[in-house]
């Protein structure tokens, strides 16, 4: 068995809002650095195997194997939208002057933010012989 807390996110956003030349590696204002935690993860694997003796030197061994036995609905937390990959905000740059007071950009807020939109390998099984001589 497999059990592991969620791994922490960062609240990411696209664009480049500290205007650095690097749109990689920007934050949403007011979060820092893996500020929110994905979803735990928990699988559980079992192998069985059985070898059989049918002659002298020949053996046969049989094996049956599963893999997230308990179909347990592992999500990551990829944040997407539209199946590109996408950020917490998007930075969308915009000059504009109200009265004396001057905004170079503002932030839209992504709504798959936190959301999982995709998930693991559901329960799979696995049957094997092989032969010995």
């Amino acid at each position: 068995m497999t059990y592991g807390s969620g791994r922490p996110l960062d609240a990411r956003v696209s664009g480049d809002p500290n205007q650095d030349d690097n749109s990689t590696n920007d934050r949403l204002p007011g979060y820092s650095r893996n500020a929110f935690q994905g979803p735990d993860y928990a699988t559980t694997y079992l192998r069985v195997t059985r070898r059989l003796l049918l002659r002298a030197r020949i053996q046969l061994d049989l094996t049956a194997e599963s893999f997230n036995l308990f179909n347990r609905d592992n999500q990551p937390v990829t944040i997407t939208d539209d199946g590109f990959q996408n950020m917490a905000g998007q930075f969308t740059q915009l000059s504009k002057t109200l009265g004396i007071s001057h905004f170079p950009a503002y932030f839209q807020r992504n709504s798959n933010f936190t959301k999982a939109t995709n998930a693991f390998a559901p329960r799979q099984f696995q049957f094997s012989a092989r032969t010995s001589f």
